[in-house]
């Protein structure tokens, strides 16, 4: 597990990516505030929101988050920021659908989403081991 990453981290990241690396489609195929970034896929509006060295950026300057995708680091720094931000409900909703999410972040596919997060963590936690072996557990919640 990478310094400063929490379990829930590890859940987020194997919900949103196949190999926990950022070597998905640039943008995650978006552009403006919805193209993401990271392995958490974090989408630019939270990203430029809640990290101090994106404010005041504009949904024109999402290129800039490219560079979740190579340090880690500031990627895991980021997604707690962005939780503090928003709090934690509120961070499900924006990260599963935006700006629409954060301003509604209790509909039934945000829930099925954290549930899906909340299982995989769940699955890590039941032994020790897994926090560090290669097993990964994955839950099928459609991409929206």
């Amino acid at each position: 597990m990478a310094a400063g990453a929490t379990v829930d981290d590890m859940a987020i990241a194997m919900l949103e990516t196949d190999h926990m690396e950022a070597n998905y489609k640039y943008g995650d195929g978006k552009s403006g505030d919805a193209a993401n970034f990271g392995i958490f896929k974090q989408n630019w509006l939270m990203i430029r929101s809640s990290e101090s060295q994106f404010r005041g950026l504009s949904p024109n300057d999402y290129h800039k988050g490219e560079v979740l995708n190579k340090d880690l680091h500031l990627d895991i720094e980021t997604l707690h920021n962005s939780q503090k931000h928003y709090g934690i409900d509120a961070w499900f909703g924006g990260h599963r659908n935006g700006e629409t999410g954060l301003k509604n972040h209790n509909t039934a596919d945000i829930n099925n989403y954290k549930n899906g997060v909340h299982w995989i963590r769940d699955q890590i936690n039941k032994d020790p081991k897994h926090k560090t072996d290669d097993i990964r557990f994955w839950v099928d919640v459609p991409p929206i």
